[in-house]
Formats: structure tokens, sequence, C-alpha cells
């Protein structure tokens, strides 16, 4: 074989080879542009202050640049569905109203049914505002309440709920919090999965979990049980100068969370949907704050 075919062949191979290599390129290209994190913005309708009409937070609200509210509070059903209307904010979520005084995991029997039966109310106002879910703290363990007990007791009275959230189509999304309760990804995505509904999910919370690890890591693990985010910041140095809470005390972006890795994360288990702000909240100049420092970590 001559030099001259060798040279054309590897020629050739190579072309072929490149244009292989750029193919799978663009491949990924059309993957990452399909795959792309669209994020809706949405706040706890409680952050909203002052004494004005429910129509008027609304808009206060589309002014500084959110499209969602996520209730956290009882509100006149007629008031909201105005309000609502009259602006078109979308009302996606309720947050469950007493799971903290109340939670499913207590050792009273009347104490976890009382409990059940508010959450059962969040979830029949949820789909009277026309939302898609009902977010629950699922338990707590302290002294008197073991983690076996808490973890068995929670997941019967969510069961319990269930026939309504699937008779509604609401969502119960299970916020990660400090509760003493699924302090892992593994744990949390176990808890899920034995429930066997398509309707239980993950309101996962971003800034909780920087003080025990790495919020990226939680969405990988967590992948399509996530539904919907909850939106803050933390500071490991506040939290070494002043104690645990303390850390909560830096605004969205001047934290410790890795908010490229959180995005990149997000891409990869191809997450997109509400994502709500649920910091210290106020007046419009401090809405507008938040809704502008969302846009940039949304966008690194």
């Amino acid at each position: 074989m001559s030099a001259s075919i060798n040279r054309r062949s590897f020629l050739a191979s190579t072309a072929l080879a490149t244009g292989s290599v750029l193919w799978q390129q663009g491949l990924v290209a059309a993957e990452t542009k399909a795959h792309r994190v669209k994020l809706r913005k949405a706040v706890k309708y409680g952050m909203v202050a002052g004494k004005g009409s429910v129509e008027e937070k609304f808009r206060l609200l589309l002014d500084q640049g959110f499209s969602g509210v996520d209730i956290n509070v009882r509100l006149d059903h007629d008031e909201v569905h105005r309000a609502r209307d009259k602006t078109g904010l979308v009302v996606h979520g309720v947050v469950g109203y007493d799971h903290w005084r109340k939670p499913f995991s207590h050792q009273d029997k009347q104490v976890r049914t009382q409990g059940r039966e508010s959450f059962l109310g969040a979830i029949r106002d949820a789909k009277a505002y026309g939302a898609t879910s009902a977010l629950l703290v699922p338990g707590v363990c302290n002294k008197q309440v073991s983690y076996q007990d808490a973890y068995k007791r929670s997941q019967a009275e969510i069961r319990k709920c269930l026939p309504l959230a699937e008779d509604l189509g609401i969502q119960i999304l299970i916020e990660n919090v400090w509760n003493n309760f699924l302090l892992s990804p593994i744990e949390t995505a176990r808890f899920v999965d034995e429930l066997k509904s398509p309707l239980v999910g993950v309101y996962f919370d971003v800034g909780n979990v920087v003080r025990f690890g790495w919020p990226e890591q939680w969405i990988k693990t967590l992948g399509s049980r996530i539904k919907k985010l909850d939106i803050k910041e933390y500071s490991r140095k506040l939290q070494n100068q002043k104690g645990p809470y303390a850390g909560f005390g830096v605004k969205i972006g001047d934290g410790d969370c890795d908010w490229p890795a959180v995005m990149k994360a997000l891409a990869e288990i191809e997450f997109s949907g509400w994502a709500t702000a649920e910091v210290r909240g106020g007046d419009a100049a401090r809405l507008k704050d938040i809704s502008q420092r969302m846009d940039r970590v949304f966008s690194v």
C-alpha cells in the first residue's frame, strides 16, 4: 500500500471520527438546551408584609416579578378566588397549617387525628384554590418520640390522607426540615417510595440542607421525587459564630449554597417547576430584592 493511499485513508478516517465527535457534541448541546431548568418564581403568602387585601398582595407579588404563591395561612376562599381571577397570580400550593403543633408522629393518637384532619383541610383548600400540592412536615422526633415510631406513625397517617389526595388530584409533598427526622436523601427516597403513590413526593428545601450536607447531592439522589423547591440560603460561618439558626441570616446568593452545582443537579434530573422563596419577607422593596436574587442564582 502506497504512502499516498495511507495518507488519504488516514485523513478520511480522521474526518469521519471528527464528524462523529461533532455530531455527538451536537446531541449533547441539544439535550442540554432541551433539559434547561425552567423555574417559576413564587413566595409564601405570609412573606408579604402589610394589612392589604389578598388582591392587593397578589398584585404586589406580580409587580415584583413573581408568578405564583404558596398559601401558608388560612384565608377566605372567596377572597382568594377573586384575587386569583383578577390578578392572574397562580396559587400553586398550600402549606399544612398544623404539622408542627400536631405532627403525624405525636405519641398521642388524638393529636395525630387532629393533625390529620387539619392536613386534609389543607388538601381541600389546595383543590379549592386550583393548586396542585399540599406541603407536609411528616413528623418530629424528640425525647418522647423515637425515630422508629415517627417513621411508622407518619407513614400510617399519610396513607390515611391518600384517598382524598388521590380523589382531588393533589400532591402530598414532604419537606426536608429541621425536625430530627429523615436526615438523609437515601432515607427520604425510601420513605416516599414505600408509600407507593405517584401523588407523594418531595418539596425540596435547598437551604435547609446546607447545615448537614450539600443540596446538589440530595437533588441527584431524590431525582424525580422532587416536585417543587423551597429557596433559601444558609451560612456555615454564621452557624459557627452564633449558632445553627443564625445561619439563615444571609440573603439568597450570599451564603454557602453552591448555586451552580444546584442548577446543574436540577438539570441532570430534568427538573422544571415551582421555586418558592421561604425567607424573611417584607414590603415591595424587600420582595423585589428577593425576586432579583432568585433570578441571579437561577441563571448561574
